[in-house]
């Protein structure tokens, strides 16, 4: 394994290398960026243990689509937006429960957001790496704690819809994903000694 220097690196850098299928490339990016994005939520919410929550949320978010953050914009900005629509999708998702406590969405044939650009070859081969290398890392996962990560990250289901699809109390279903992101942030920052 070829060791970096990533501090050295910036973030289109490290970004081109996550892309590439150098996970660890990631974690300097996380520790560069979550200081900003932890003050934009504290501001916004003001609920330490939902700020938490958030941010692990839209940095897992962000390295699960990382192939669609574009060069020529800053990566700050990019997982500042990221952060700030894991913000309002939350408080969507508290009023809407608080509003109507029986909202029981049905949970099929939903699937992630598509690009609206066609890509390039190259961009799919790249696409279909990136994929490769995090249906690996799912695929490391326990069976329960799979399904939990596929629902949360890749089909961006709610706690309250998934805790409804997995006949689950919404607290269990809290802790199983706070649990299943702090594995996948594990594997991330390990990449290259999963195989």
């Amino acid at each position: 394994m070829e060791i970096r220097d990533f501090a050295a690196l910036d973030d289109r850098a490290l970004v081109r290398l996550v892309v590439e299928g150098d996970s660890r490339a990631f974690e300097p990016l996380f520790t560069r960026h979550k200081d900003s994005i932890y003050a934009m939520l504290v501001k916004r919410s003001g609920n330490p243990d939902d700020v938490e929550d958030l941010l692990q949320e839209a940095f897992m978010k962000a390295f699960v689509n990382i192939n669609r953050y574009n060069p020529d914009y800053d990566f700050g900005a990019w997982i500042c937006a990221i952060a700030k629509n894991a913000f309002v999708d939350f408080n969507r998702s508290r009023r809407s429960n608080a509003l109507n406590p029986d909202n029981n969405l049905p949970l099929e044939g939903r699937c992630s957001g598509t690009l609206s650009a066609a890509p390039s070859p190259e961009e799919s081969i790249i696409n279909a790496q990136q994929r490769a290398q995090i249906e690996r890392y799912i695929a490391t996962l326990p069976k329960d704690y799979r399904t939990l990560f596929v629902l949360r990250f890749l089909e961006e289901y709610t706690y309250e819809e998934i805790a409804d699809a997995l006949k689950m109390k919404i607290g269990t279903v809290k802790t199983r994903i706070f649990r299943v992101r702090a594995m996948m942030c594990k594997l991330i920052t390990e990449g290259d000694k999963i195989g």
